[in-house]
């Protein structure tokens, strides 16, 4: 997966030459699968939107078309993970695969000071921040925020996700620099997007001490 993610230029270049235009159904399976299943926090998100946006600066997919697939994939994937949180609940800590937790009641915990510090906009905020990502809606949903606000939020927040990134990668990824160091600026992308993670756990840790 790792290696996937490094080299999402080669890779993406294979699967487009493989499938075609059968390309942005897969796209749209990764962006929907990553947002709408919690037990799916570690596909690629914000390096794959940066990745499809540089093919689409090179021409190789429809720029467009790639906006707004990618738009509804990251709509509708929260909305599905809201509705999971809101029918199954806590009852998901319950689920055991080869006797491991199917979902990390620790992403769960960090999710839960994240709502607890953002309120409704970390459904936005979320957007940028991997695992939180996908625990973000589902929490939503076991917390019962109304519908209402949480697709508002939703689709602020889709629509600021895949629009930053996307172009990012349309306007940047030609560039020389970038396109000779492109597993660099994947690798950046993934470390500037774990930032706020390590902060609040760093924060938390200080305070714990503090409170000693």
């Amino acid at each position: 997966m790792l290696d996937f993610i490094l080299h999402l230029d080669s890779s993406l270049a294979v699967l487009i030459a493989d499938y075609g235009t059968w390309i942005y159904l897969l796209l749209f399976a990764v962006i929907f699968i990553e947002t709408g299943f919690v037990v799916m926090p570690f596909l690629p998100g914000d390096s794959l939107l940066f990745a499809a946006g540089t093919f689409a600066g090179a021409g190789a997919l429809d720029l467009y078309m790639l906006l707004g697939l990618l738009f509804i994939a990251a709509v509708s994937g929260d909305s599905c993970n809201y509705y999971g949180g809101k029918t199954i609940g806590l009852k998901a800590l319950a689920w055991r695969w080869q006797g491991k937790a199917v979902v990390n009641p620790k992403h769960l915990d960090k999710t839960h000071a994240f709502f607890a510090k953002h309120g409704a906009k970390t459904i936005v905020l979320a957007r940028f921040v991997p695992i939180v990502r996908t625990f973000a809606p589902f929490v939503a949903g076991i917390g019962a925020m109304p519908y209402r606000i949480f697709i508002t939020y939703n689709v602020a927040g889709g629509f600021l996700w895949v629009i930053s990134l996307t172009l990012a990668g349309y306007y940047f990824g030609q560039l020389p620099w970038v396109k000779a160091n492109f597993d660099k600026v994947v690798l950046g992308i993934v470390v500037l997007s774990l930032l706020p993670v390590v902060v609040e756990m760093v924060r938390a840790k200080n305070s714990v001490r503090l409170e000693n």
